[in-house]
């Protein structure tokens, strides 16, 4: 088998799509199509199904895909091993986080990492915890920063650093220099929340529950940004975690008041357990024991940290 063409299988599975695995090759559809049926012949088995515009791995098509991810990441391993024998930090790395750590927290420690190792290709992926445990656990990842819990076997999972959230309301007078607010306060309120069924949104409504208090939620929205100008507006309080206030609170935008009691998510690095860190891997997790661990200002802490290796 021509590992072009399987490279091409992945891409197509991943894709779901030859257009946009083509594109994603910088190829012709006709080359992409050519690859998939020089290796249907080679196997002599179909490989794909199409379904209207969309292509799936048929049986032999997800056989062939599993040990070829393992061939692919073996292959990846040993030219970063290579790299490293010169002195070099190189190769893909594939992280997997959620959108408020993708904006909020990620971005300085990969912005370091592109400086420091210019030959470091970051491929940044972002979904809910589920999601990013999943494509762990299948090595479409390398690691991913997620809420905790997520479950798996196959998994290594540290806690990285708890994330508090806070409540947002409009800058009015009202809620300027108020104390914690409690749940059963924020309840009499018109709320604009995490839509249902993300990780954030079961934190919240856990902690309403454990107060006995109901929330009147009137908007369920998946965007963060969206929650927050929705809030500056006046049309009503959210939760929302500090990180992604930070600034908005500093220029009066927004007023963030403590929660009563105190609520929080706790972020965690998951990576599979049976893979030792390549080097590209080692210098993303030292990044983030950095990056947790400095007393800078405004930046979260951890209170628990990740054993090396």
């Amino acid at each position: 088998m021509n590992p072009v063409h399987v490279r091409t299988l992945q891409e197509i599975a991943r894709h779901q799509s030859f257009g946009r695995a083509a594109q994603a090759l910088h190829l012709s559809q006709p080359a992409v199509s050519h690859h998939i049926r020089h290796l249907e012949r080679e196997v002599g088995q179909r490989l794909l199904e199409r379904v209207g515009k969309r292509a799936f791995p048929t049986a032999a098509g997800d056989l062939l895909l599993a040990h070829a991810a393992r061939a692919f990441a073996e292959l990846e391993a040993a030219r970063q091993a290579l790299q490293e024998r010169r002195g070099v930090v190189a190769g893909r790395l594939r992280v997997g986080t959620g959108a408020t750590a993708s904006t909020y927290l990620l971005p300085p420690l990969l912005g370091r990492l592109r400086a420091r190792h210019p030959e470091l290709e970051l491929v940044v992926v972002t979904g809910n915890s589920a999601a990013m445990a999943a494509a762990v656990i299948a090595a479409d990842l390398d690691v991913a920063v997620v809420t905790l819990p997520v479950r798996g076997r196959a998994l290594l999972i540290t806690p990285l650093l708890l994330d508090p959230l806070v409540a947002i309301a409009a800058p009015a007078a009202r809620w300027r220099r108020r104390g914690p607010l409690a749940a059963a306060e924020l309840a009499r309120e018109p709320l604009i929340l995490y839509e249902r069924g993300g990780t954030i949104r079961r934190v919240i409504d856990g902690w309403f529950r454990r107060s006995g208090a109901t929330p009147r939620v009137v908007m369920d929205l998946g965007n963060g940004e969206a929650i927050k100008k929705l809030v500056a507006a006046g049309l009503g309080l959210s939760l929302v975690p500090a990180m992604s206030v930070r600034a908005e609170t500093r220029a009066g935008e927004l007023a963030a008041l403590p929660l009563a009691p105190p609520l929080g998510r706790r972020l965690g690095v998951i990576r599979r357990r049976d893979r030792a860190p390549s080097p590209a891997l080692r210098v993303f997790l030292d990044g983030l024991d950095d990056l947790v661990s400095a007393p800078a200002r405004g930046r979260p802490t951890a209170s628990a940290r990740r054993p090396r290796g």
